[in-house]
């Protein structure tokens, strides 16, 4: 009994599984096949952040998901309407963010990302399609509450930690290493980290990375468009 917990445990303590249920890790094959990456976008929306990642997206006419914190889009509601109306997805990254999420049975767990299904739609205008756990934690309860909210799991292909990593180099070389169609990228505009000259990491690395993609000729989609 021990063990199977353990086993349980540490599954759930790895993001990139599938073994609790369907969790996107890379676009679906006609979507890789033609070329297109996911950026996502975790932890806000941010009122210092945020409106400069949307100029940057607008720049090289990229589009991108924000995995949002229900709590944060009720804070500023303009801001995530701002996130909808040029054209990207709000996906649901539960209410509260709470770092015992993993921990949490099946009303919990409801609770919260319900809450959060009802905060983005009733401000952005749009339910949610995507779900996206808080660093990516889970456990056994969770695939049967996105089942029952018709909601997807994605987590994603790589990241670059750039909520600890205050290297734009360095964050930006594990994002596209071995970059290719059908990734799914994870930066962050909440809880983002700082360089040595005090600018949001994620600031100095998405004009490189959009601009990496361009040259490899791969299109940033949102996880949306990647159903059709």
């Amino acid at each position: 009994m021990v063990a199977d917990h353990l086993l349980l445990t540490g599954i759930g303590l790895w993001p990139r599984s599938r073994l609790l249920g369907s969790n996107w890790t890379r676009l679906p094959g006609s979507a890789a096949a033609s070329g297109a990456v996911a950026i996502t976008i975790d932890d806000g929306p941010d009122p210092g952040i945020t409106p400069r990642v949307l100029t940057l997206l607008d720049e090289h006419h990229a589009k991108a998901t924000f995995f949002c914190v229900g709590e944060k889009v009720h804070r500023y509601p303009d801001l995530a309407r701002e996130i909808a109306g040029r054209g990207h997805s709000v996906e649901n990254h539960s209410q509260r963010h709470a770092h015992y999420f993993s921990l949490l049975g099946p009303r919990g767990l409801m609770n919260e990302i319900r809450q959060a299904q009802e905060t983005i739609a009733e401000v952005v205008g749009i339910r949610p399609r995507f779900f996206r756990a808080p660093a990516g934690l889970r456990n056994p309860w969770l695939d049967p509450v996105l089942a029952r909210l018709d909601l997807q799991l994605a987590s994603w292909t790589r990241r670059g930690f750039d909520t600890v990593n205050r290297s734009p180099d360095t964050v930006l070389d594990k994002l596209t290493r071995h970059l290719g169609g059908g990734d799914i990228l994870l930066l962050h505009d909440g809880h983002a980290a700082l360089t040595g000259s005090g600018q949001p990491v994620i600031l100095e690395v998405l004009p490189r990375l959009l601009q990496a993609l361009s040259g490899a000729k791969l299109r940033p989609v949102t996880l949306r468009a990647a159903l059709t």
